[in-house]
């Protein structure tokens, strides 16, 4: 479980507690874990097998649809059976490799999705102020491009933290009180100095997720400054209704992260386990409630699953 090096013991093995002080709890616990685990797995399959097979769907905004549900699903894979495993069986060791790992696929899907989310905005802002030239702007082969961009600059990003934990020296404990690797949580065990790590880890914070809120934000100021210049209230209430979906995602997808930063760096008497469940909070509930809103709230799609479900039963 160890090994020597210059500076003394380095853990090598890790062990996840899961929810701290709830250990006898934790078979209830792991029932909304489980659900909510079905649930992101089955709606965000359908909403991707609908898209890719419906050739009327083939439109910038469902690609960047299609790829905001294989991100949900690639996030909660990440996470959701490793806790159910540490619920179920107790089992909590990982290796620091394993859990290294497990930081950059969490961080960098995160990351993904918040990109995912202003192109999202950017495609409202478009299709809303310029429909005429909607097609002609946002083309497949500019949607594509956008799509790899967002992926490289998400992974990219978060590469370096592989080194910045690798070389640190893991010697105070092997003890993870969460129910997944954390960068800062598995750099706090280090007795080295992780000064690097934490600016690091705010330079990514605001060169990603927070510019993002930012141009997210600047896009619904454009799009309502649009929408207030439309003639009819009919066309008023159009417009604005497909920005629903995508505002209700974008505050499912940010509140819950913000609200969690916030109780941990101000609520420093807020019990640990109140903590660890903030935390899985936007870890579980987007990706389950993504899918529910597009595929109640779009009705193209709405109307493609109703006509699934018919046509087997007959």
């Amino acid at each position: 479980m160890t090994t020597l090096n210059h500076t003394g013991i380095s853990h090598t093995v890790f062990r996840l507690l899961g929810i701290p002080n709830l250990e006898d709890q934790h078979m209830w616990i792991s029932i909304p874990f489980f659900i909510s685990y079905i649930i992101t797995l089955l709606g965000n399959s359908l909403v991707i097998f609908i898209i890719l097979t419906q050739s009327s769907l083939h439109e910038p905004m469902y690609f960047f649809l299609c790829m905001l549900a294989g991100a949900d699903v690639v996030l909660s894979t990440c996470t959701v059976p490793q806790a159910l495993a540490i619920f179920w069986f107790d089992a909590g060791e990982i290796s620091l490799d394993s859990c290294i790992t497990q930081i950059f696929f969490l961080t960098s899907t995160f990351l993904f999705e918040s990109g995912i989310l202003v192109v999202m905005a950017l495609d409202r802002y478009i299709a809303i102020c310029y429909p005429l030239r909607y097609s002609t702007i946002l083309s497949h082969t500019l949607s594509g491009k956008i799509g790899v961009m967002i992926f490289l600059r998400s992974y990219g990003t978060v590469f370096p933290v592989i080194y910045l934990l690798k070389r640190l020296t893991f010697c105070k404990s092997n003890i993870l009180p969460n129910t997944a690797c954390k960068h800062f949580v598995l750099a706090k065990l280090s007795c080295d100095n992780i000064q690097v790590n934490i600016w690091y880890g705010i330079f990514v914070l605001i060169s990603t997720a927070v510019i993002d809120i930012v141009l997210i934000f600047i896009s619904y100021v454009l799009i309502l400054r649009a929408v207030f210049h439309m003639p009819s209230q009919d066309a008023h209430h159009k417009a604005l209704n497909t920005c629903v979906s995508h505002v209700c995602v974008i505050i499912l997808f940010y509140g819950p992260g913000i609200f969690s930063v916030l109780t941990q760096r101000f609520g420093r008497h807020i019990s640990p386990h109140i903590h660890v469940l903030l935390a899985n909070v936007y870890i579980l509930a987007p990706p389950m409630l993504n899918p529910i809103i597009y595929v109640i709230r779009t009705k193209q799609i709405w109307d493609l699953v109703l006509h699934m479900l018919f046509s087997k039963q007959k």
